[in-house]
């Protein structure tokens, strides 16, 4: 085969084969998995008011955190709230508001699960394993700025990057 098809050949195999690529890699997404923590610098007495709401009007699943359940230490209220905290922030949408709480709860990307307690992640969300429920208003959530912590980044703009310098080189082999 002659040099002069090798470019055309070349570039109908990069253009078929990227989308492919792309669909099998999840739409070119990257997950990263996230926690909302009660923060190490927070006092119990917020974290404990910040958790009674989270559990009252909140509306968060506290049941493995009370007496009996996995998660269950009332000599650690940092734990407990974080536990809270979580449930909450992945059934109301994730947002940075939702992992607030008087700013006293902040995302992590280290997982917080320990023993029997497992915190379920973002990413357990993101695979449609934990429904969603309606907000309600109180001391929840507010104004944290967690504006730094992002939950996915689009890798899809980045593989033509990687992508180009290959593809130039070939182009300049085969001219």
């Amino acid at each position: 085969m002659s040099q002069n098809h090798f470019l055309p050949l070349f570039l109908y195999l990069i253009f078929v084969s990227l989308p492919r690529s792309l669909a099998q890699h999840g739409g070119g997404t990257v997950v990263t998995e996230l926690w909302c923590v009660a923060k190490n610098n927070a006092e119990d007495a917020a974290l404990q008011g910040a958790l009674d709401w989270a559990c009252g009007p909140g509306g968060t699943d506290c049941s493995r955190i009370q007496q009996g359940g996995p998660c269950y230490d009332p000599s650690d209220v940092q734990k407990t709230a974080s536990y809270a905290f979580n449930d909450y922030y992945l059934k109301h949408g994730m947002t940075d508001d939702a992992c607030s709480f008087s700013n006293n709860a902040a995302l992590t990307s280290l997982d917080p699960s320990y023993g029997n307690c497992k915190f379920p992640s973002s990413k357990t969300v993101n695979n449609a394993s934990i429904s969603q429920s309606t907000g309600t208003l109180g001391m929840g959530p507010d104004t944290a700025d967690l504006s730094a912590s992002h939950r996915s980044a689009q890798s899809w703009l980045r593989q033509p990057l990687i992508v180009a310098p290959f593809f130039l080189s070939i182009v300049r082999i085969l001219s």
